[in-house]
């Protein structure tokens, strides 16, 4: 069970579900898990004043949290079951991974700088979210023995959906991701398979620090 350290006052996460609910989510358990997920206990300390503001908040090794719409919106655009396994490029804060565990049945993350991956880690053990395993890694050579999923969400701006990405997918599965340029606006994307075909539809233009291959090195 999810229990938080520092509850918000009530009229802030009021006005947060409020906010999610009058920017069109709709998914009864997207807006429970966005509900539980005490956001606070995965932003700066400096920034817990401001959490539950639908803004976008810097965390460590110069990454961003996603505001909490963008969350929302990617993870209903997912269309996840409870018996999904999903994979989620850049963990960041783990924020992301924490609403997607109460959503799937296992969640993989992968994330390319150390203090982030060790951080997110102890965050969602603090929560009790047991099914995600966060991974030090390099989200565009994801080792052959994690198999593949149902689901896959990007957190960080690719240029292009690389193809090995894709095929990772299991069938009928979907993919979401922020695509285009590094220093401008992105368009989230949707992919899905069907058999060996790919369907893409975009959805919403964004923003998101870009998604880079290795592990970075830290000072």
């Amino acid at each position: 069970m999810i229990t938080s350290p520092a509850t918000p006052p009530p009229p802030e996460k009021m006005s947060f579900q409020l906010s999610l609910r009058r920017r069109g989510i709709s998914d009864q358990a997207v807006l429970r898990a966005m509900e539980e997920v005490p956001r606070e206990l995965f932003v700066d300390i400096a920034d817990r004043d401001a959490a539950y503001r639908d803004t976008a908040l810097g965390i460590a090794c110069g990454q961003t949290i996603s505001q909490p719409f963008v969350v929302a919106y990617m993870t209903e655009q997912l269309r996840l079951l409870p018996r999904h396994r999903v994979l989620e490029i850049g963990a960041g804060s783990g924020y992301q991974a924490a609403v997607l565990s109460r959503l799937a049945r296992d969640v993989v993350s992968i994330e390319r700088f150390r203090t982030l991956a060790d951080t997110a880690r102890k965050r969602l053990a603090k929560i009790g979210a047991s099914n995600v395993d966060v991974i030090l890694g390099d989200g565009f050579d994801i080792p052959q023995n994690l198999g593949t999923f149902d689901r896959i969400i990007v957190t960080a701006a690719m240029e292009t959906i690389p193809d090995s990405l894709k095929e990772r997918l299991e069938p009928e599965g979907i993919l979401i991701a922020p695509v285009g340029p590094h220093d401008g606006v992105q368009t989230l994307m949707r992919v899905r398979r069907s058999g060996n075909r790919f369907e893409q539809d975009e959805l919403l233009q964004v923003r998101f620090v870009p998604a880079l291959p290795g592990v970075a090195k830290e000072l």
